[in-house]
């Protein structure tokens, strides 16, 4: 049974960093893709980044350049490192890891961007 785990939110003030974690487990994953997304509050669920197994990584316009997902050396875990957070970052974050015909999702973490 695959489980989609993730860690690390928090309340951060405007221009920190927080790193989100996200653990896949009951599964084999090194060739799949792996991804974040984030809903605001009052706001559909909307994509934040995405790697694939080759490490290739694609990002919405409003995180480019402050934003880094990774993969973990297991390949069954994936990273986002955020910094320069600004309010508008502040929502529920949401690990997607698409495997078979499925479509996992984790439970989420909230990030919170406040001064």
């Amino acid at each position: 049974q695959v489980q989609i785990v993730e860690s690390g939110g928090g309340t951060v003030q405007p221009g920190g960093s927080l790193r989100l974690s996200c653990a896949a487990s009951g599964g084999l994953f090194a060739t799949y893709t792996m991804g974040w997304y984030r809903q605001a509050p009052g706001k559909q669920r909307e994509f934040v980044a995405v790697v694939d197994s080759g490490a290739r990584s694609n990002y919405a316009d409003s995180v480019k350049g402050r934003f880094t997902i990774s993969r973990g050396n297991a390949r069954n875990t994936v990273y986002l490192q955020m910094d320069s957070l600004k309010p508008e970052d502040t929502g529920v974050y949401f690990c997607n890891v698409p495997y078979g015909l499925m479509n996992y999702w984790g439970q989420g973490t909230q990030v919170t961007v406040s001064s």
